[in-house]
């Protein structure tokens, strides 16, 4: 193969790699109908807000932008670098596709959704920071299979713990990263769903020994129970962690 055939060929592979890329990019899935407002109402004991997938319908309550980066993208909190307003606005979306679709679709439609009406752009990098292994702890894990696998993962919050219906772990150690605001790496190799309940009772401070009135450690008490009522065990490291690097990002445009 003589060198200008091969630099022809290369030339007309790297054509194709493009043509597909952008044929990829075009074809992805977008929602029908959106409207999208400023919150007027929080949502007690979320720090996400509330999110539901209906069939044909995705409905946000509460939400952030970042909120809907790591739904849309499967990060955590930390996976985000942008401007503070990415946190600190919310919304309510509302959005409607023309008929039922699974809620990997759903997500992949949130990502055109970014795209269009907040104009997201970012880039990957990997940084170097402070996680949290999540691994099964010594005595093995504590978990219920779920009665229910095929169903989506439910999660009801209260102040005093969790219930988790057909959850994964991995979404669940997603969850949690929030209000601890660190990456939590799952390392339990546990695949499936599972079928539990926390409850932080037991680990909160006695009020009538708290006579300072200092809040409680989140993460002492989630170590806590995690270990006792789940078997998985928690610890600190350090590890490379692929970052989204917002390039450009706007305030939603009208509905």
């Amino acid at each position: 193969m003589n060198r200008i055939f091969r630099i022809k060929l290369i030339s007309l592979c790297v054509l194709a790699i493009h043509g597909l890329a952008a044929g990829a990019a075009a074809q992805k899935p977008a929602f029908d109908v959106a409207t999208i407002k400023p919150s007027k109402e929080s949502v007690q004991f979320e720090h996400d807000g509330k999110t539901d997938f209906l069939g044909d319908t995705l409905r946000m309550r509460d939400v952030t932008v970042i909120t809907c980066i790591k739904l849309a993208y499967h990060v955590q909190d930390r996976q985000i670098a942008g401007p503070d307003w990415l946190s600190s606005d919310h919304f309510d979306i509302t959005a409607k596709t023309d008929g039922p679709v699974d809620e990997d679709t759903m997500k992949r439609m949130l990502q055109s959704l970014l795209a269009d009406r907040f104009a997201l752009s970012f880039h990957r990098e990997p940084r170097e920071m402070k996680v949290i292994l999540l691994t099964v702890a010594s005595g093995g894990a504590k978990l219920k299979p779920a009665a229910a696998p095929d169903a989506k993962p439910f999660r009801e919050n209260s102040a005093n713990g969790t219930i988790a219906k057909s959850m994964p772990i991995g979404e669940f150690a997603d969850f949690i990263s929030g209000p601890l605001e660190i990456p939590i790496v799952d390392r339990t190799g546990l695949a499936g769903k599972y079928d539990f309940t926390l409850d932080f009772t037991p680990y909160l401070p006695d009020p009538a020994k708290n006579m300072d009135g200092t809040r409680p450690d989140t993460t002492s008490i989630l170590k806590a129970a995690l270990n006792d009522e789940l078997g998985l065990k928690m610890t600190a490291s350090k590890a490379p962690v692929v970052v989204l690097v917002v390039d450009h990002v706007e305030k939603p445009s009208g509905n």
